[in-house]
């Protein structure tokens, strides 16, 4: 496949691929917990799948209520669906921190100066740290398993609706565990 310059269908490694001409920005959660909604935001990317080829999604999810605040789904993995997600999480709430990997999005500076300007403080996973987004992590796998598999989206119009309905129960339906049998957005919104 090499000789001939063909490669599968499927994404290739290295989503995050850091710009090292971007600035990293340090770790600040080495000893800070999540302790109150709108403490610390994780944000990521996964791609997922679809009958006809990927789709890129992009979170901010409260670490503490596990509540998605906003979402973005693209067809490229082009800065622009992450800003998308970035300005409609700020418009719920300004979190204090909100903590990424070093990949190129995050490091961009059209990503680090509307939270520079929102005074939110960046935080950077180093090398070795992945277990730190592990509640994104989480979502990734809930999301692909509990939705996208099971459903095979044909088209991106297929996909966006159904993660409106699947992040609507999980932000305001689904009871979590780890949040006393209580919603994300119980918990979030200080209700219940």
């Amino acid at each position: 496949m090499r000789d001939m310059g063909i490669s599968g269908i499927s994404p290739g490694p290295n989503l995050s691929k850091r710009d090292r001409q971007h600035k990293i920005y340090p770790y600040l959660l080495k000893n800070e917990h999540a302790s109150r909604p709108n403490h610390i935001f994780g944000v990521d990317i996964t791609y997922l799948r679809m009958k006809g080829g990927w789709m890129y999604l992009v979170a901010y999810l409260d670490w503490y209520s596990r509540f998605v605040v906003s979402w973005e789904v693209d067809q490229t993995l082009e800065i622009g669906f992450v800003i998308e997600a970035l300005k409609k999480a700020l418009a719920v709430c300004i979190p204090e921190i909100v903590n990424s990997d070093q990949g190129s999005h995050f490091t961009s500076p059209r990503h680090t100066s509307i939270l520079l300007e929102n005074k939110v403080r960046i935080s950077m996973d180093g090398r070795g740290r992945a277990m730190d987004n592990i509640f994104t992590e989480r979502l990734w796998r809930s999301v692909k398993y509990e939705n996208i598999y099971i459903n095979d989206y044909g088209t991106p119009k297929e996909l966006r609706a159904g993660l409106t309905k699947y992040f609507n129960d999980k932000n305001y339906v689904i009871p979590h565990q780890a949040l006393g049998y209580r919603t994300p957005a119980e918990v979030y919104y200080g209700k219940g």
